[in-house]
Protein backbone atom coordinates (compact mmCIF):
# COMPACT_ATOMS: atom_id res chain seq x y z
CA UNK A 1 0.00 0.00 0.00
CA UNK A 2 1.39 3.38 -1.02
CA UNK A 3 0.32 7.02 -1.13
CA UNK A 4 2.08 7.58 -4.45
CA UNK A 5 -1.22 8.40 -6.17
CA UNK A 6 -2.75 10.43 -3.34
CA UNK A 7 0.18 12.61 -2.26
CA UNK A 8 0.65 14.56 -5.52
CA UNK A 9 -3.07 15.34 -5.53
CA UNK A 10 -3.15 16.49 -1.91
CA UNK A 11 -0.13 18.71 -2.60
CA UNK A 12 -2.20 20.44 -5.30
CA UNK A 13 -5.24 20.75 -2.99
CA UNK A 14 -7.05 18.12 -5.03
CA UNK A 15 -9.08 15.47 -3.24
CA UNK A 16 -8.59 11.90 -4.50
CA UNK A 17 -11.74 9.80 -4.70
CA UNK A 18 -11.11 6.07 -4.57
CA UNK A 19 -13.56 4.03 -6.67
CA UNK A 20 -14.07 0.26 -6.79
CA UNK A 21 -16.82 -2.34 -7.25
CA UNK A 22 -17.95 -5.68 -5.88
CA UNK A 23 -20.04 -8.42 -7.44
CA UNK A 24 -19.12 -8.00 -11.07
CA UNK A 25 -18.56 -11.74 -11.59
CA UNK A 26 -21.52 -13.06 -9.58
CA UNK A 27 -24.43 -14.97 -11.12
CA UNK A 28 -26.98 -13.19 -8.94
CA UNK A 29 -27.52 -9.99 -7.02
CA UNK A 30 -26.47 -6.43 -7.74
CA UNK A 31 -23.15 -4.96 -8.69
CA UNK A 32 -22.15 -2.47 -6.00
CA UNK A 33 -19.64 0.36 -6.35
CA UNK A 34 -18.25 2.66 -3.69
CA UNK A 35 -16.51 6.03 -3.80
CA UNK A 36 -14.46 7.31 -0.86
CA UNK A 37 -12.58 10.50 -0.02
CA UNK A 38 -10.18 9.65 2.79
CA UNK A 39 -8.94 12.28 5.21
CA UNK A 40 -5.20 12.49 4.66
CA UNK A 41 -4.57 12.64 8.40
CA UNK A 42 -6.94 9.80 9.25
CA UNK A 43 -6.20 6.84 7.00
CA UNK A 44 -7.16 3.57 8.75
CA UNK A 45 -4.33 1.12 9.30
CA UNK A 46 -4.52 -2.21 7.50
CA UNK A 47 -6.34 -1.15 4.35
CA UNK A 48 -6.02 -3.68 1.55
CA UNK A 49 -7.88 -5.33 -1.29
CA UNK A 50 -11.11 -6.47 0.36
CA UNK A 51 -10.69 -9.98 -1.08
CA UNK A 52 -7.47 -10.37 0.93
CA UNK A 53 -9.15 -9.49 4.23
CA UNK A 54 -11.23 -11.67 6.51
CA UNK A 55 -14.89 -10.75 7.12
CA UNK A 56 -13.99 -9.49 10.60
CA UNK A 57 -11.15 -7.36 9.23
CA UNK A 58 -13.46 -5.89 6.59
CA UNK A 59 -16.11 -5.02 9.16
CA UNK A 60 -13.57 -3.41 11.48
CA UNK A 61 -12.10 -1.34 8.65
CA UNK A 62 -15.54 -0.44 7.36
CA UNK A 63 -16.34 1.19 10.70
CA UNK A 64 -13.08 3.12 10.68
CA UNK A 65 -13.61 4.27 7.09
CA UNK A 66 -17.15 5.50 7.78
CA UNK A 67 -15.99 7.33 10.90
CA UNK A 68 -12.95 9.03 9.37
CA UNK A 69 -13.70 9.60 5.68
CA UNK A 70 -14.34 13.10 4.39
CA UNK A 71 -17.11 11.63 2.23
CA UNK A 72 -18.30 8.27 0.93
CA UNK A 73 -21.18 6.77 -1.04
CA UNK A 74 -22.28 3.55 -2.70
CA UNK A 75 -24.06 2.89 -5.99
CA UNK A 76 -26.16 -0.23 -6.55
CA UNK A 77 -27.36 -1.63 -9.89
CA UNK A 78 -29.71 -4.61 -9.79
CA UNK A 79 -29.75 -7.82 -11.84
CA UNK A 80 -32.46 -6.66 -14.25
CA UNK A 81 -30.49 -3.56 -15.16
CA UNK A 82 -27.34 -5.69 -15.58
CA UNK A 83 -29.19 -7.92 -18.04
CA UNK A 84 -30.44 -4.87 -19.92
CA UNK A 85 -27.20 -2.94 -20.40
CA UNK A 86 -24.53 -5.66 -19.69
CA UNK A 87 -22.29 -6.01 -16.67
CA UNK A 88 -19.54 -3.66 -17.82
CA UNK A 89 -21.92 -0.76 -18.40
CA UNK A 90 -23.77 -1.57 -15.18
CA UNK A 91 -20.47 -1.44 -13.30
CA UNK A 92 -19.71 1.99 -14.75
CA UNK A 93 -23.24 3.15 -13.91
CA UNK A 94 -22.85 2.01 -10.29
CA UNK A 95 -19.50 3.80 -10.10
CA UNK A 96 -20.97 7.03 -11.46
CA UNK A 97 -23.84 6.87 -8.96
CA UNK A 98 -21.37 6.46 -6.09
CA UNK A 99 -19.05 9.19 -7.37
CA UNK A 100 -21.82 11.72 -7.86
CA UNK A 101 -23.28 11.13 -4.42
CA UNK A 102 -19.85 11.20 -2.79
CA UNK A 103 -19.14 14.59 -4.35
CA UNK A 104 -22.63 15.85 -3.47
CA UNK A 105 -22.17 14.83 0.17
CA UNK A 106 -19.19 17.12 0.70
CA UNK A 107 -19.46 20.82 0.09
CA UNK A 108 -15.97 22.13 0.81
CA UNK A 109 -13.99 20.26 -1.86
CA UNK A 110 -13.08 22.49 -4.79
CA UNK A 111 -11.34 19.91 -6.96
CA UNK A 112 -11.35 16.12 -7.13
CA UNK A 113 -9.58 13.40 -9.09
CA UNK A 114 -10.96 9.88 -9.44
CA UNK A 115 -8.68 6.91 -8.71
CA UNK A 116 -10.44 3.93 -10.27
CA UNK A 117 -9.56 0.27 -9.83
CA UNK A 118 -8.89 -1.59 -13.07
CA UNK A 119 -7.98 -0.52 -16.58
CA UNK A 120 -11.33 0.64 -17.97
CA UNK A 121 -13.72 3.40 -16.98
CA UNK A 122 -16.58 5.32 -18.55
CA UNK A 123 -15.65 8.98 -18.88
CA UNK A 124 -16.91 11.22 -16.09
CA UNK A 125 -16.93 15.01 -15.89
CA UNK A 126 -14.18 14.70 -13.26
CA UNK A 127 -10.65 13.65 -14.31
CA UNK A 128 -9.65 10.10 -13.53
CA UNK A 129 -6.74 7.66 -13.37
CA UNK A 130 -7.27 3.92 -13.74
CA UNK A 131 -4.95 1.71 -11.69
CA UNK A 132 -4.63 -2.01 -12.35
CA UNK A 133 -4.93 -3.88 -9.03
CA UNK A 134 -5.40 -0.49 -7.44
CA UNK A 135 -7.22 -1.96 -4.45
CA UNK A 136 -3.89 -3.39 -3.31
CA UNK A 137 -1.93 -0.20 -4.04
CA UNK A 138 -4.01 2.89 -3.25
CA UNK A 139 -5.57 3.34 0.21
CA UNK A 140 -8.41 5.33 -1.36
CA UNK A 141 -9.30 2.48 -3.70
CA UNK A 142 -8.82 -0.11 -0.96
CA UNK A 143 -11.31 1.78 1.21
CA UNK A 144 -13.81 1.81 -1.67
CA UNK A 145 -13.21 -1.90 -2.20
CA UNK A 146 -14.05 -2.60 1.44
CA UNK A 147 -17.23 -0.50 1.43
CA UNK A 148 -18.44 -2.04 -1.82
CA UNK A 149 -17.76 -5.58 -0.62
CA UNK A 150 -19.31 -5.19 2.84
CA UNK A 151 -22.37 -3.42 1.44
CA UNK A 152 -22.97 -6.14 -1.14
CA UNK A 153 -22.30 -9.00 1.29
CA UNK A 154 -24.83 -7.55 3.74
CA UNK A 155 -27.47 -7.30 1.01
CA UNK A 156 -26.88 -10.87 -0.14
CA UNK A 157 -26.73 -12.36 3.38
CA UNK A 158 -29.86 -10.64 4.60
CA UNK A 159 -32.35 -9.12 2.15
CA UNK A 160 -31.67 -11.47 -0.77
CA UNK A 161 -31.17 -14.66 1.29
CA UNK A 162 -34.26 -13.98 3.40
CA UNK A 163 -36.34 -13.51 0.25
CA UNK A 164 -34.91 -16.58 -1.54
CA UNK A 165 -33.58 -18.97 1.15
CA UNK A 166 -33.34 -21.99 -1.17
CA UNK A 167 -30.21 -20.76 -2.98
CA UNK A 168 -27.73 -20.29 -0.12
CA UNK A 169 -27.04 -16.64 -0.90
CA UNK A 170 -25.91 -16.11 2.70
CA UNK A 171 -22.96 -18.44 2.01
CA UNK A 172 -21.85 -17.83 -1.60
CA UNK A 173 -23.22 -14.27 -2.04
CA UNK A 174 -24.44 -15.10 -5.53
CA UNK A 175 -21.17 -16.36 -7.00
CA UNK A 176 -21.07 -19.48 -9.14
CA UNK A 177 -20.19 -22.14 -6.59
CA UNK A 178 -21.18 -25.77 -7.10
CA UNK A 179 -23.89 -25.39 -4.46
CA UNK A 180 -25.31 -22.33 -6.16
CA UNK A 181 -25.30 -23.92 -9.62
CA UNK A 182 -27.05 -27.00 -8.22
CA UNK A 183 -29.71 -24.80 -6.60
CA UNK A 184 -30.32 -23.00 -9.90
CA UNK A 185 -30.79 -26.32 -11.68
CA UNK A 186 -33.15 -27.52 -8.95
CA UNK A 187 -35.21 -24.38 -8.39
CA UNK A 188 -34.71 -22.39 -11.57
CA UNK A 189 -33.75 -18.72 -11.64
CA UNK A 190 -35.21 -16.14 -9.27
CA UNK A 191 -35.56 -12.40 -9.83
CA UNK A 192 -32.12 -11.80 -8.31
CA UNK A 193 -30.39 -13.90 -10.97
CA UNK A 194 -28.68 -12.34 -13.96
CA UNK A 195 -30.28 -14.33 -16.75
CA UNK A 196 -27.58 -13.27 -19.19
CA UNK A 197 -25.07 -15.12 -16.98
CA UNK A 198 -26.96 -18.42 -16.86
CA UNK A 199 -26.86 -19.68 -20.45
CA UNK A 200 -24.49 -22.53 -19.58
CA UNK A 201 -26.64 -23.58 -16.61
CA UNK A 202 -30.18 -22.99 -17.87
CA UNK A 203 -29.93 -22.64 -21.67
CA UNK A 204 -33.61 -21.78 -22.01
CA UNK A 205 -33.09 -18.66 -19.88
CA UNK A 206 -30.51 -17.11 -22.24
Amino acid sequence: MTLDYEKPLWEQSVSPIGVDEAGRGALAGPVVAAAVILHQDGIPMGLNDSKKLSPNQRERLKGQILNSAVSWAVGIIDAQRIDTINILQATFEAMHLAINECICNVGNVESVHLLVDGNRFARHEQPHTTIIRGDGISPSIAAASILAKTTRDHLMKHRVHETYPNYGFDVHKGYGTARHRAAIIQHGACTEHRLSFLSNILPASA
